[in-house]
């Protein structure tokens, strides 16, 4: 009887220790069906170093030649060649060189903000020009414990720190929700911020959207620190006395 009740004991002290709480695990946590988001219009700001593609399209085609550099060249590789000559690098200042305008700054600004910039000032040569502008290097990156660790990239400039761990292929048991961190340059500078992905007022947060070249980094929690902490072996020795104990018990009956 006190050899089965050490037995009892050890299978109930696994099974509790095993289980892990639903508050660590859940995502928005009591969200109600009435939340809103702040963050409806979001749309990313250019950086330093962004590659912009920029082609300008009017109804005169001959009168947007100038604005498009290399997009009438063919042969074999233009499309490449078109390409690279019409992206544009944001210089350290915040500027890009553009065809017949010159210096432009657009750091700071929105994709709507660069494009109605971009009219404006070509509608001084150009009749009703259309502006087709992307961000050719949005890229994040996420660590820590997620399944598939890794940097992706974004085709529509727009993805939420949820989509960004769903791309990763989600959080392991282990990931501490309540503390996920995002890094991200803000004019030049290296900024952090905490976050808890249980809370649902995260999708108020300015963090919610991931910006271009953020990094998302998941830390372990306590159960995985503890679990690194007493080893494989001590785990296998634990599971080998109970095998044992099982064994004893039934031969003993």
């Amino acid at each position: 009887m006190f050899k089965k009740n050490i037995l009892l004991y050890l299978f109930l002290s696994v099974i509790i220790t095993s289980c892990v709480p639903k508050k660590e695990v859940v995502y928005l946590q009591e969200i109600g069906n009435t939340s809103s988001s702040k963050n409806t219009n979001y749309e990313p700001l250019i950086k330093a170093d962004d590659v912009l593609f920029i082609h300008i399209s009017t109804i005169d085609p001959k009168a947007s030649e100038p604005f498009n550099i290399g997009q009438n060249e063919g042969g074999v590789g233009a499309n490449a060649m078109q390409l690279q000559r019409t992206t544009y690098l944001v210089n350290n200042a915040g500027f890009i060189q553009f065809p017949i305008l010159g210096d432009l700054k657009v750091s700071g600004l929105n994709r709507t903000q660069v494009i109605s910039l971009l009219k404006s000032k070509i509608s001084e040569f150009a009749k009703d020009p259309v502006i087709n502008l992307r961000i050719m290097n949005y890229k994040i990156s996420v660590a820590g414990e997620v399944n598939n660790p890794g940097t992706f990239t974004i085709s529509s400039e727009r993805i939420t720190i949820f989509e960004a761990l769903a791309m990763a292929g989600d959080m392991t048991l282990f990931g501490k929700r309540e503390n996920v961190l995002v890094v991200r340059e803000i004019d030049g500078v290296k900024t952090t911020m905490r976050l808890d992905i249980t809370n649902p007022e995260i999708i108020n947060s300015p963090y919610y959207y991931l910006t271009q070249n953020d990094l998302v980094y998941v830390e372990p929690n306590k159960r995985k620190i503890n679990s690194t902490a007493i080893g494989p072996n001590i785990l296998a020795g634990i599971s080998i006395l109970g095998f044992a104990l099982t064994t004893i018990i039934l031969l003993t009956k």
